[in-house]
């Protein structure tokens, strides 16, 4: 039987500070907390502090959870913060926008715009008490002078139907036939074509253009189309291909 009961969980970056995720996740009585590491452990620093914290957190009683992504990029941040919110969305999600970098910040904002109900997503930022010049062996700031909450807004995304052309694209290595698109549109009832048999291929493709194609292009600019001899082709921008790394 699942649970029904829920829980407090914690998502904060990991980077040059201590305090900032463990005083927040104390104070807010945390039941769960997730550690997100760069994904390059070569290059992490940083590895330290999640061992100090994780070990901390856990003579707290509290649930430690590690996942990575890389720090430097942006949309991955998004992409990993995203799939947590998933895998948690049955319980009360605080987002610590002050324990990583700006990057990281930026990251885990994008993530809570995304979701249409964000009642239970709640980013916050944990303003440190002392701050140190020191070496990066040790924490940047010590202790929280005050723990400040976050609105949240939503940004707007294609529907699911152009979302899965654009998954279509990226499993061909961001291109592919109109025409080819055209029949997997359909296979997969992503467009609805009514015609006769005979004017059924060009039906098809005025579906696919209004519907899914003209949106992704003229509003989105997350694809591009060109005419290659006979062909029609359909190509992922680079606004398309960021923006598939953390929507689909």
């Amino acid at each position: 039987m699942t649970s029904k009961l829920k829980l407090r969980v914690h998502i904060a970056p990991v980077g040059f500070e201590i305090d900032r995720i463990i005083i927040p996740a104390k104070k807010m009585r945390a039941d769960k907390v997730w550690l997100i590491s760069h994904s390059n452990l070569s290059e992490d620093k940083a590895r330290p502090f999640l061992d100090k914290i994780k070990k901390t957190l856990e003579k707290n009683n509290i649930e430690v959870k590690e996942t990575t992504a890389n720090r430097y990029r942006l949309f991955d941040i998004v992409r990993v913060v995203k799939e947590i919110i998933i895998a948690e969305e049955q319980h009360d999600i605080y987002l610590n926008v002050a324990s990583g970098s700006k990057i990281h910040a930026v990251g885990l904002m994008m993530a809570t715009m995304i979701f249409d109900n964000r009642e239970n997503l709640n980013p916050f930022y944990a303003q440190a008490k002392d701050y140190h010049h020191t070496k990066v062996s040790e924490p940047q700031t010590t202790g929280i002078e005050e723990i400040h909450d976050l609105p949240t807004y939503q940004i707007q995304t294609p529907p699911q139907k152009q979302l899965e052309v654009l998954k279509i694209l990226v499993d061909n290595k961001g291109k592919m036939k109109k025409k080819e698109m055209a029949e997997k549109a359909e296979e997969l009832e992503l467009i609805i074509v009514n015609a006769q048999t005979g004017n059924h291929s060009q039906a098809r493709f005025a579906s696919l253009d209004k519907n899914i194609i003209a949106p992704l292009e003229n509003e989105w600019r997350y694809v591009r189309t060109e005419k290659v001899g006979r062909n029609r082709w359909i190509h992922l921008t680079d606004e398309g291909k960021w923006a598939s790394e953390f929507l689909i």
